[in-house]
């Protein structure tokens, strides 16, 4: 209590510390305005009315002014954070009070006085007062700034746009923010030369190395948010050559909101390295077939299954069902639809996609009108390790998962699978390709439509390459990579969604959908860019260390086999692929002695044999692994 009263106190004295100012100023100005009409020579000043005038008219000229600026909010803006509004309200006020000063004395009271002396008081008023509210702010600014600047970051902004503008507005004015602008770059020539409060427009990208070197830069901030992909990559490509810091605005979207400012910059995402625009869907002109329906996700704790619980419950299903053995990530996505869609009807579910018994309760209590499979042991190297617990995780609980939902009539089942299934090299590929073989043999068993999603590496997912980058650079290196070459298909969790969900839509029943994924990114290349990005030079102070293949791992992975050709679908960048005839009783025959072999705890290697007859293009001969590599880091590769 005694805070607020001392904090109004303060307000109180600083309004009046203010007015007494003003009524000064409105007298200075007066007297100026005056005899600026008579070339600051007041013994010029012939007829003394005029001085009388001026000397009888101020009280009301105090009086009137004062109430203007009330009335402008003068009094009640934070000047502190000042900025163009509160600069045109105090021209406005200004402007006001010279002009009925005109209105009144000659107008209403006929006094004799100079009439250009009332444009000369506007200007010294604004002057005057302008000095009041911003020579303080810009003298602690100065100050601050000058005390900081020895921790202070040396910054070059890319973009003299709005977005530019903004940030260096704040780096500016905020006390709290220690970077120093020092020069911007732009591709457009028109703006060289020019100055963004203060701070230079040296050029375009072309000078972008140029000028780190002559302002000592030490961080750089891409602020042009609305930017295509392409653009974005090729300013990246020049400024991996620096041993900046590098950071970018997130959105256009912020910048519309008014919400860009330093606190909401992000450090440049490898995502932003790989070439391509992000895939988009419409889903909402997709997502009626999932309102008002009971949705099953299994694995929906994990990287996929959550995000896909995310985009299923903004679209007004009937019921969410969420089945997962891991109880933290399933809590985790329980307690955020909780807190984002109070209205959803949520069950979570612990338990196993392997215990038919628990499987069969949930279908028979819930009634799932579509199902979303993404529980799976996904690990290559811990699968390669333990290939018992990848075929009863991944191909039986498919296998449970499916007759279930043929049991009890679900309308769609929807798989996730993996590029690792073309021509597999390891029991994870081998064991998603054996499931692709269950959907396909499952659909047209029931009313279900069976159908399965296949993409490549995941962004950001749980276990993926990134993340484990981030960290080794974190720790100081070495970052690790399994072989110069190595090459993998990469994909953000948004775009995955994206295409498991387009996929449920698209559904007749026994497709496999691939994601048209663009080039190929070299796994050596996202190390390197995200050791510069990170502000490090890669094999100075963060090595690279290269540790041969894993077991089952090959240096490249394909999204189709040979046999199976490609349709189109109304996205062009989503593809259908044929599928592949294969007798079904035998393969139903094999699969029940390959189950009979895993829980027999078979030991590994008769379980890849039983799974080489299964999947004919599975490779597990051991001249067909790739040895350990002992290789340098070639940066220029």
């Amino acid at each position: 209590m005694k805070d607020l009263w001392m904090e109004k106190r303060q307000i109180t004295i600083r309004r009046a510390v203010l007015i007494l100012y003003d009524i000064i100023a409105v007298a200075l100005a007066t007297y100026l305005g005056l005899i600026a009409r008579f070339d600051f020579r007041p013994g010029d000043i012939a007829d003394q009315r005029f001085v009388q005038t001026a000397w009888n008219y101020l009280p009301f000229s105090i009086v009137i002014t004062i109430l203007l600026f009330w009335v402008f909010k003068m009094y009640q803006s934070l000047w502190e954070f000042a900025g163009t509004h509160e600069v045109v309200n105090m021209g406005v006020a200004c402007f006001f009070s010279a002009f009925s000063q005109m209105i009144i004395v000659h107008v209403i009271l006929h006094w004799s006085y100079p009439r250009s002396s009332y444009l000369f008081y506007g200007g010294f008023l604004l002057v005057l007062i302008a000095i009041s509210r911003f020579f303080y702010r810009a003298l602690r600014a100065f100050v601050e700034k000058r005390t900081a600047g020895a921790q202070a970051v040396n910054v070059m902004v890319i973009g003299a746009g709005e977005a530019g503008n903004s940030l260096i507005r704040e780096m500016r004015s905020s006390s709290y923010i220690q970077k120093n602008a020092l020069c911007v770059i732009d591709d457009d020539k028109s703006k060289t030369g020019s100055y963004i409060h203060g701070v230079k427009v040296v050029g375009g990208r072309e000078k972008i190395l140029e000028n780190v070197a002559k302002y000592h830069i030490d961080e750089i901030i891409i602020a042009i948010p609305s930017a295509p992909k392409a653009t974005i990559r090729e300013i990246l490509e020049i400024c991996k050559q620096t041993k900046c810091e590098l950071k970018t605005l997130p959105g256009i979207y912020q910048l519309v909101n008014g919400e860009v400012n330093v606190s909401q910059l992000r450090k440049v995402d490898v995502a932003d390295l790989l070439g391509r625009e992000q895939i988009r869907v419409d889903l909402d002109s997709i997502m009626g077939y999932v309102k008002d329906k009971v949705v099953l996700v299994t694995g929906g704790g994990g990287s996929i299954g959550s995000e896909l619980c995310r985009q299923l419950a903004a679209n007004q299903p009937r019921q969410l069902i969420i089945f997962d053995i891991y109880e933290n990530g399933a809590y985790d996505i329980q307690q955020e639809l909780r807190r984002s869609h109070p209205e959803l009807q949520l069950e979570v579910m612990i338990g196993s996609v392997r215990n038919s018994r628990r499987v069969n309760r949930i279908f028979e209590q819930y009634r799932p009108d579509i199902v979303y499979h993404a529980a799976a042991h996904k690990h290559v190297p811990l699968m390669e390790d333990s290939p018992n617990e990848a075929i009863k995780n991944n191909v039986l609980g498919t296998w449970k998962v499916a007759e279930a939902a043929v049991a009890y009539g679900a309308e769609k089942f929807v798989m996730i699978s993996t590029d690792k299934a073309v021509n597999p090299t390891n029991i994870m590929g081998a064991s998603k390709r054996i499931c692709e073989m269950i959907v396909q043999a499952y659909n047209g068993r029931g009313k279900t439509d069976f159908v399965a999603v296949r993409f490549g590496n995941v962004l950001g997912s749980n276990g993926s390459v990134i993340p484990l980058f981030k960290k080794q650079i974190a720790e100081g290196g070495p970052v690790t990579v399994t072989h110069p070459n190595i090459i993998r298909y990469f994909m953000t969790i948004p775009e995955a969604v994206s295409l498991v969900l387009q996929a449920g839509a698209y559904a007749k029943g026994g497709e496999i959908f691939v994601l048209e994924m663009g080039e190929p990114v070299r796994i050596l290349d996202l190390a390197i860019n995200l050791i510069r990005l990170s502000g490090f030079v890669p094999g100075e102070d963060i090595k690279i260390k290269f540790t041969g293949l894993r077991p089952g791992e090959k240096l490249y992975e394909e999204m189709l086999m040979e046999e199976e050709g490609l349709q189109e679908t109304a996205n062009k960048l989503i593809h259908i692929g044929k599928p592949i005839e294969f007798d079904e009783k035998e393969f139903f025959e094999q699969l029940n002695e390959l189950k009979e072999e895993a829980y027999e705890e078979a030991d590994p290697e008769t379980i890849r044999e039983w799974v080489k007859r299964l999947v004919p293009t599975y490779m597990l001969k051991a001249d067909e692994r790739h040895p350990v590599v002992d290789a340098a880091v070639h940066i220029d590769d």
